[in-house]
């Protein structure tokens, strides 16, 4: 035989005895179990974050009726069934990191408190140039402003009943980019003031600012700062603020279904363009918005 047809038949007996080898079923083998499906955790709204202008979420176990909780003297928003309750307190952007408590106090029963921890956060800082009326205040207008504060604390202080299982996840009131611009460190005109307590989107003039959550109109008004301004109470200490608005859509006692329009993006108040202010207020703190939305 010639020396290439053997080595060709030596090559396909070689590969047969390969195949047959690899054709015999496993018997003592042991193959790998089928990989479990991962189950993504539901999501909660708001998410916890807990930082200085975040929310906490804490567990108050299972109660068949709804108990109080404070945060101070500050009422605390209560969600949950008998099964578990959760308390969610809104930290305020001027927390002071480390620990902090609040008070729970059930229908029957001793109070009790339940700790947790402000972690740390830095946010950045924005200069920007405005005109100068709206930084170092006239007369007139300091007493202006004065006013508004004072009637806006009685605003603040809104508290109503939720129900129990109300969903807290938010639409976004407008289309648009969103800055993440909550807790911005402002200085204007070189003065230092008050960080930004809510989240920018950038919107045309005129462009529909629509109900996150539904909720009740408490209170609408053209302020100094805030331009063309909309609050809507959403229950159990939870508002929210529209601000810069070019047109108010809304009446103070309207109740409105989420989506439903309440106003129109501006440039009113102190600011440098068109685009919509949205505050989020937890417990009379201001919170970030973005906690409450899809990313």
């Amino acid at each position: 035989m010639h020396s290439n047809q053997l080595h060709f038949l030596n090559r396909r007996h070689a590969l047969l005895g390969t195949l047959g080898l690899l054709a015999l079923p496993a018997t003592h083998a042991t193959a790998a179990p089928p990989a479990k499906p991962k189950h993504k955790r539901p999501e909660v709204w708001p998410h916890a974050s807990q930082v200085p202008g975040g929310v906490a979420r804490l567990s108050l176990g299972p109660n068949a009726k709804r108990p109080t909780a404070f945060s101070g003297d500050v009422p605390l928003l209560v969600l949950g069934d008998a099964i578990e309750r959760t308390a969610l307190v809104g930290i305020p952007l001027a927390a002071t990191p480390g620990d902090a408590s609040i008070v729970v106090r059930p229908e029957s029963g001793a109070e009790k408190q339940i700790a947790y921890t402000v972690e740390p956060k830095q946010y950045r800082e924005q200069r920007l140039t405005v005109p100068p009326r709206t930084v170092d205040l006239s007369p007139e207008d300091e007493a202006r402003y004065e006013r508004e504060r004072a009637h806006l604390a009685t605003v603040m202080a809104t508290l109503t009943d939720l129900r129990p299982d109300a969903s807290l996840q938010m639409r976004v009131p407008v289309p648009g980019r969103r800055s993440s611009s909550f807790g911005l460190r402002r200085v204007f005109n070189g003065q230092s003031r008050n960080p930004h307590s809510g989240m920018d989107i950038a919107a045309g003039t005129g462009t529909p600012v629509l109900a996150p959550l539904p909720g009740r109109v408490i209170d609408t008004g053209d302020y100094f700062f805030n331009g063309g301004t909309v609050w809507l109470d959403h229950g159990g200490g939870l508002l929210t603020m529209y601000c810069h608005l070019s047109r108010v859509d809304v009446k103070v006692g309207d109740v409105l279904k989420t989506g439903e329009q309440l106003a129109a993006v501006g440039a009113t108040g102190r600011v440098t363009g068109p685009h919509l202010h949205w505050s989020v207020m937890l417990n009379r703190a201001m919170v970030d918005p973005a906690l409450f939305i899809a990313a």
